[in-house]
């Protein structure tokens, strides 16, 4: 057994276990659609290396008093993330007008109710999960916040929280674009926040290609 099947196994038994809501643990005793599973498997798992936080077929009440079911809430210190697996046939070729609009008005009603949604196709999951990996990771990087040092000047605060948001070592090169500032500049910023200890190099051994925080 995988790595991932034993932790996915194990992530879908809590949630079994835990679960008194009726039909929310219907649902998951059914198991999982394919589309959200392998999404699982080779996006999510691959770059997060854990399931926390993540709720699988997540029951929430719409405008209307009904049920509406998310293939997979993310909600680290009560945020509230959704995540649409969407596949071809029933969400674009077979969607018929009411269901279209239906779609449309549930994404609406729950944009109200303060959720974000990160719809991934289910031929990118299968065809482009590499990209699909860096949405994981930048939708991620929208729920998690962190306090930054006072003593940091503001560009080096925001240099600090684009680390944190990327969740992945950082280029110069990239940093640069988003300060929108001069290479020497952002080199001079890097290398400070390695000084105080707040970062430390990637990669890169006569000059630093990359850099991460320190953990």
């Amino acid at each position: 057994m995988s790595r991932f099947e034993q932790h996915y196994k194990a992530w879908l038994q809590e949630h079994l276990d835990q679960e008194n809501n009726v039909r929310r643990k219907e649902l998951l005793s059914k198991g999982l659609g394919h589309g959200t599973v392998e999404f699982l498997r080779l996006v999510w798992f691959p770059v997060v290396g854990n399931m926390n936080h993540l709720y699988p077929e997540w029951e929430v009440r719409d405008f209307n008093n009904g049920y509406r079911y998310l293939d997979l809430a993310y909600m680290p210190a009560g945020a509230k993330g959704g995540i649409e697996i969407q596949g071809y046939g029933p969400h674009a070729r077979d969607l018929d007008v009411r269901r279209f609009k239906d779609l449309c008005r549930r994404h609406c009603l729950l944009a109200l109710d303060g959720w974000t949604f990160l719809p991934i196709a289910y031929l990118s999951i299968m065809d482009e999960p590499k990209q699909c990996q860096q949405l994981v990771l930048s939708f991620i990087g929208k729920f998690i916040t962190f306090d930054v040092q006072s003593s940091l000047s503001w560009i080096e605060a925001e240099t600090v929280r684009f680390a944190r948001r990327l969740l992945r070592p950082i280029t110069p090169v990239e940093l640069a674009n988003h300060l929108r500032v001069s290479d020497r500049h952002t080199r001079r910023i890097l290398r400070r926040l390695v000084q105080l200890q707040i970062l430390d190099i990637a990669s890169g051994q006569q000059r630093a290609r990359s850099y991460q925080l320190r953990s």
